[in-house]
């Protein structure tokens, strides 16, 4: 009969031995392409009409026959777009997608599974997934895909108007823009009294143009029309001397953020690995 010293002998090495299986199908399973890569999405904002770019990349591998990618939206079903085996997948593609998507295929291998989407609808709001699997492992990420218009506005005088004057107009802009004027001679002047904005429905029922008057301007000052929903900040500037009449416009996207998933799976194995040494030296 065997004593309690080999009961407790032999049952440690029975749970070294389970222990140790467990720590090589874990590292069999590294080996074979089963664990997490990194994937960052850039979540960011999308000017109906025009086409986007749902940002994402992965860790490179120059094996581009074995890396699949994936774009599904939540609340969609069927696919938004699906690469592998070095081209393009479409059979499991949702209807609303059709001829709209496409990946950079020649900067794949590079690590770029981001995604073209031509055409921005409103509807294409929403919350997307992007889903990579490569030789060396696989992974996802999550971004907010906003939706909605903006546009640069074109700054002119005007001299139309009783006394001088300036204006601020932008072609299409959704939601509906605050505007501010500022001026550089006093950023803390209120021009709300001494300007008039307007907002008039565009043809498709959406979108809507911006104008701005602003009166009572003095010339050698340089103003500023700033339009701004909660997508874009768009910034015109004029300045009117006495020879030339100065302008420059730029446009900001909002609210752009990435979203990543870094590999926990060989976390897990040290931490195996380690109990294991331990129960070795006991």
């Amino acid at each position: 009969m065997a004593t309690l010293g080999q009961i407790v002998f032999w049952s440690i090495i029975s749970s070294i031995i389970i222990l140790a299986g467990a720590i090589a199908l874990i590292i069999g399973f590294g080996i074979s392409g089963t664990h997490s890569i990194t994937v960052t999405a850039l979540s960011s904002a999308g000017n109906i009409g025009d086409d986007g770019i749902l940002s994402c990349t992965f860790e490179p591998d120059i094996k581009l026959s074995g890396i699949v990618i994936q774009w599904l939206k939540e609340g969609v079903t069927g696919l938004v777009h699906e690469f592998k085996e070095g081209k393009d997948d479409l059979s499991d593609q949702n209807e609303m997608f059709r001829g709209r998507t496409a990946v950079f295929a020649d900067q794949v291998r590079v690590g770029n599974a981001s995604l073209r989407l031509k055409d921005v609808r409103l509807t294409d709001a929403g919350t997307y997934k992007c889903h990579v699997l490569t030789a060396n492992g696989k992974g996802n990420a999550g971004l907010e895909y906003k939706t909605g218009a903006f546009s640069i506005p074109e700054m002119d005088v005007d001299y139309n108007a009783s006394s001088e004057s300036f204006r601020c107009e932008a072609p299409r802009w959704f939601p509906q823009p605050t505007v501010v004027w500022t001026s550089q001679a006093d950023q803390r002047a209120n021009f709300s009294q001494v300007s008039d904005t307007s907002f008039e429905l565009n043809s498709e029922n959406v979108t809507m143009k911006v104008i701005s008057i602003l009166y009572n301007v003095t010339i050698n000052n340089t103003y500023s029309c700033m339009i701004e929903n909660n997508l874009a900040k768009a910034t015109g500037d004029i300045k009117v001397t006495d020879s030339e009449i100065k302008r420059q416009s730029h446009l900001e996207l909002l609210d752009s953020k990435a979203s990543l998933r870094v590999s926990s799976f060989f976390a897990v194995g040290w931490v195996l690995l380690s109990l294991s040494s331990y129960l070795m030296l006991k």
